[in-house]
């Protein structure tokens, strides 16, 4: 009954900040040693990593992205929000955010999420 349901701006200009907002319903983000992410797939490539927060509102980075990544959390709304600062056309990517049952920070093994969100295009675009 967990899910997870991305918002946010579908389109962005270069230079600005994305904000998209991770909703979660069926179990509190704060509880159960649950780690949130957020990921993106850019077009015609891989999934990416970008950075996770813990229950306890520890958060992880990207070391490539880390410089303009930020993940906050807003414990009364059950919601987690990620910010890419000074973004470009190479930020342009379906941008996904997932649940692991435990801290996987860092790994390459999705398989670790057991929860997605559906997913929301972002483009990046003058």
């Amino acid at each position: 009954q967990v899910q997870l349901q991305e918002s946010g701006p579908g389109l962005v200009k270069p230079s600005q900040t994305l904000s998209l907002t991770c909703t979660v319903s069926g179990v509190s983000i704060t509880t159960g040693y649950n780690y949130w992410s957020w990921i993106r797939r850019p077009p015609g490539k891989g999934l990416e990593w970008m950075g996770g927060i813990q229950y306890s509102g520890s958060t992880y980075y990207s070391p490539s992205l880390k410089s303009r990544t930020s993940i906050i959390r807003d414990t009364s709304k059950n919601q987690f929000t990620l910010q890419l600062a000074s973004v470009t056309p190479e930020d342009t990517a379906v941008y996904y955010c997932a649940k692991a049952p435990h801290w996987v920070g860092y790994t390459k093994n999705y398989e670790e999420y057991d929860v997605w969100g559906q997913g929301t295009q972002v483009t990046v675009s003058s």
